[in-house]
């Protein structure tokens, strides 16, 4: 496959905590969906590692999101200064670039769910210098910004202030679990792309986690994108790559040109993937479905790699 991968969401930072939140899973080599070793078989590869709370943990795990959060962000920054060779933290689409020209994978640290930080605005600007690069308002939760897509309910006038402040530090807004009120909330105050960065098309899958066609025509028109997300449930019944790409090629018809869809696969955030796909190693396969289904050359590297590269280049400034 020619196309390096940009994937702008995986789960795979709690993943690497292990059950007992206690770490002891190698980056470098895994049996959850993503590794070093499979992604160096692609031919570039950027990926956005989410650190995801939300105020449900105090149940699961008996412990705050707080000190997920932190345990999350230790871990990820750990394991990439462990493989220095292989993957780096970047901050920029610039480095990103960089990176792939020198066969270097790249990382990104991102925000699924700001309950590890109280949901408090005046923590971006610190995060950002860190070097966080998006963030959600929430999960499933209905919370102090926002409701969710489980919840419904629209921003908060916090939540509002969330966003304002998210862009102007630098950082992509992320629209994937909120509540559709949410999502027109934050379209109407919106000065940057919006992404969502791991959602399918809720007209091919009708699940409230999805976006109907008038919110990626809005995504569109903000500059942002859409990342597919490979969690079964989101894709379709018993999926496949083709159920895959009838939502790639769906979202193409509202897209002829195809610079507004992207990849955000989920990755170690969902227990059951479409059939044939098995985890980041698998990307070339779907790439090769959507070339059979009629996806050119051109769209797909879009698709696989340049949009996604483009929105950070303009809201992470």
């Amino acid at each position: 496959m020619s196309f390096p991968v940009f994937d702008l969401h995986c789960d795979t930072a709690l993943g690497l905590l292990g059950k007992e939140l206690c770490g002891g899973i190698e980056l470098k080599s895994n049996d959850l969906h993503i590794d070093l070793d499979r992604a160096k078989t692609l031919p570039g590869y950027a990926q956005c590692f989410a650190c995801f709370t939300t105020p449900f943990m105090e149940q699961w795990y008996k412990k705050s999101p707080v000190e997920i959060f932190e345990r999350e962000m230790a871990m990820i920054l750990h394991q990439m200064e462990k493989n220095p060779k292989m993957i780096r933290q970047v901050y920029s689409a610039e480095e990103v670039q960089k990176n792939q020209e020198k066969g270097i994978m790249s990382g990104i640290l991102t925000i699924e769910g700001p309950a590890g930080f109280g949901f408090d605005p005046a923590l971006l600007e610190d995060l950002q210098t860190i070097g966080f690069r998006m963030t959600t308002l929430g999960w499933n939760e209905m919370n102090v910004l926002t409701g969710s897509h489980k919840t419904g309910g629209g921003l908060t006038d916090q939540g509002r202030e969330f966003v304002k402040e998210a862009q102007r530090v630098g950082m992509m807004v992320d629209v994937s679990h909120i509540s559709d009120e949410g999502f027109w909330d934050i379209m109407d105050i919106t000065e940057k792309p919006i992404v969502a960065s791991h959602s399918n098309s809720r007209a091919v899958c009708d699940n409230s986690r999805n976006l109907t066609d008038d919110m990626f025509r809005a995504i569109c028109q903000s500059g942002g994108v859409a990342g597919f997300n490979q969690c079964a449930p989101f894709v379709g019944e018993k999926p496949d790559l083709d159920t895959v790409c009838d939502h790639i090629l769906h979202f193409l018809e509202l897209d002829p040109e195809g610079e507004h869809i992207a990849l955000g696969g989920d990755l170690d955030g969902c227990d059951e993937l479409p059939e044939g796909f098995d985890g980041v190693q698998s990307y070339p396969a779907m790439a090769a479905k959507l070339l059979e289904r009629g996806v050119d050359d051109t769209i797909l590297r879009k698709i696989y790699w340049e949009n996604a590269l483009g929105v950070m280049e303009v809201c992470c400034t």
